[in-house]
């Protein structure tokens, strides 16, 4: 009988986990700066991003058929990851300075000029369901000025809301996301956004 390598990947039967039906709502958003040195990609601890009106993900990759004997012979599918849309109440100053690069003078000026590098950065969130909240990982994003915009007060308040578009791409070892499942331990999900998840054990293909 062969070994198992890996121990904490054995099967598990998911028909005793109550799976959610539906998805609804987001919250919990946070983001965590990721810096690369010789190399070695760090993730930063992550930081709240409140104000969680929406969040849209459309898969990125191109469909491409082989035709042979007069039909789609073979189809390839490439995963280039996402492009997403994330609309907020508010963008917080911790992001516009440690990720799209803005400047913050001591006189508490905030400065966007046309040399500001953003950053890449990992983004945590999570949809809640009948069951229990499903908590999402995106590893490698990186996002473009947000939209801004108001509107003059009449007589009730409708706050205005900014749109940050975002592109989340594959790590270098073809990883894109990581969900939470019904199966996830508590001592995982529990920790979600204490820190960026890597798992300990990975298989080989």
């Amino acid at each position: 009988m062969k070994e198992n390598k890996y121990p904490m990947l054995m099967p598990l039967n998911i028909q005793t986990f109550a799976e959610n039906k539906v998805r609804y709502g987001v919250k919990n958003v946070h983001f965590a700066p990721i810096t690369e040195t010789g190399g070695v990609i760090t993730f930063g601890t992550p930081i709240k991003f409140p104000g969680a009106v929406s969040l849209t993900l459309e898969p990125l990759g191109e469909t491409t058929p082989f035709y042979a004997d007069d039909s789609a012979y073979y189809v390839s599918v490439s995963n280039n990851g996402y492009e997403g849309t994330y609309e907020v109440a508010e963008i917080p100053l911790e992001f516009r300075t440690k990720i799209l690069g803005d400047d913050l003078s001591e006189d508490g000026i905030l400065t966007e000029t046309t040399t500001a590098k953003p950053k890449q950065f990992a983004m945590m969130f999570e949809f809640d369901g009948d069951v229990k909240a499903t908590r999402h990982v995106l590893y490698n994003c990186t996002a473009a000025r947000p939209s801004q915009g108001s509107e003059t007060k009449g007589e009730s308040i409708e706050p205005g809301t900014s749109e940050l578009s975002f592109t989340a791409s594959p790590n270098a070892d073809g990883v894109v996301k990581r969900s939470t499942t019904a199966t996830t331990t508590d001592e995982i999900y529990n920790a979600w956004y204490t820190k960026v998840f890597e798992p300990t054990v990975v298989p080989t293909p």
